[in-house]
């Protein structure tokens, strides 16, 4: 398993046949919907679609992501892209940081520069880390995916195989939200003596997505009937979250067939989570640039990826989770967790230390889920602090 170097570079047919297609939208109708109360507005949407068309630079994009050093490997037959970055200090530690969906491998690269090279970025030089960060299999780079039954519970397996026996590390850290914090949990939970230890920025309880209706998200959130105002806030909160679970979890080739053949509906599905997810209070651009949000989508319709990163969902609601040990915590892996407001559920976090072996919590006001490309220094601060005494 011998990575080789990788180097983006689109071929120019892709990115003029993205273009043709962003000149022949067939738009719907769409009226009274400036509050996104029934999607991504019309009006805005048509806005985005043409600065995609005609005012945004790949090429830049693609340039900036090859600053950083690639790769790609085959691992028990899947392709596997990763970005791997040195760390500059006395002692790095191994760090894999593990994206999750809709976001992208490029979600982390605010963080890796300071995680890598702390002291270029007002930081003490022992606070080091070799970044590894990773395209979950089937998204982006790490395609084409070929087989099913490729879920979390796979990727952790795949994760011990790419830091220890491809890139050599004996013991390694983690890192982790959405879709990777499970993966990093999972490792936490059954790799313990490999691991350095974790940080999450969602966290979750075992077996997660197993049961009758994994799909419903009533089914983790629960409802309270003696406390009507909790209630209302918990629906509130689920309702944000229901749509891509359903239909990526019982959907998944149905809706990856219209949105691969149409790059503003691809835009729109991707756009509407930033807005619904993430700590944007009415504007999306307020977090995220137009440029990061069209290379987001340029990723995923570039690379035409977006379909095996839906079915991602549909083999998780397959995967069966099996406990590797006895007993509590869950996950025995020295464990820090930053939670971030707009993106947490309306029930107090005083759970954690019973799962996991809690070394640091954090909440902060100011992110939401899609927390490294959100609010980048709590998210290194917080991952600084857990290792120092870890080290």
């Amino acid at each position: 398993m011998k990575p080789e170097p990788f180097h983006v570079d689109i071929p120019q047919a892709k990115l003029d046949d993205l273009k043709r297609r962003l000149t022949q939208v067939n738009w719907p109708q769409d009226f009274e919907d400036e509050s996104w109360e029934y999607g991504v507005p019309g009006a805005y949407l048509k806005e985005l679609c043409a600065t995609w068309r005609e005012g945004f630079d790949w090429r830049a994009q693609e340039a900036a992501i090859n600053q950083h050093p690639h790769f790609r490997v085959e691992i028990d037959g899947l392709p596997i892209h990763f970005l791997h970055e040195r760390g500059r200090g006395p002692s790095p530690v191994p760090l894999i940081l593990s994206h999750g969906w809709p976001w992208t491998f490029w979600d982390l690269r605010d963080v890796i520069g300071p995680l890598t090279d702390p002291a270029a970025h007002g930081g003490d030089p022992a606070d080091s880390f070799d970044v590894v960060v990773p395209s979950l299999p089937g998204f982006i780079f790490s395609t084409p995916l070929t087989r099913t039954g490729v879920s979390w519970l796979e990727t952790a397996e795949l994760w011990v195989a790419l830091m220890r026996d491809v890139l050599g590390y004996e013991r390694f850290a983690a890192q982790g939200g959405d879709w990777g914090a499970m993966v990093t949990a999972q490792l936490g939970h059954k790799y313990p003596e490999l691991l350095t230890g974790i940080h999450l920025t969602n966290a979750f309880v075992f077996p997660a997505f197993d049961g009758l209706r994994p799909w419903s998200i009533v089914q983790a959130g629960g409802g309270t009937l003696e406390d009507p105002e909790l209630d209302a806030k918990l629906a509130a909160y689920q309702r944000r979250f229901a749509s891509h679970l359903a239909t990526h979890m019982l959907h998944p080739q149905t809706l990856g067939t219209a949105l691969h053949d149409s790059p503003a509906g691809l835009l729109a599905w991707l756009v509407e989570k930033r807005f619904l997810w993430g700590d944007c209070r009415g504007d999306v651009e307020s977090r995220f640039s137009r440029d990061f949000l069209l290379t987001n989508a340029s990723l995923y319709w570039l690379t035409d990826s977006f379909v095996t990163s839906a079915r991602y969902y549909a083999e998780a609601a397959k995967a069966k989770w099996t406990p590797a040990r006895e007993g509590m915590p869950q996950v025995p892996a020295p464990t820090g967790i930053s939670f971030f407001q707009h993106d947490m559920a309306p029930l107090p976090p005083d759970w954690t230390s019973e799962f996991y072996d809690l070394r640091q919590q954090r909440v902060h006001p100011d992110g939401g889920h899609f927390a490294p490309a959100e609010n980048p220094s709590a998210v290194v601060d917080d991952i600084r602090e857990l290792f120092r005494p870890l080290r």
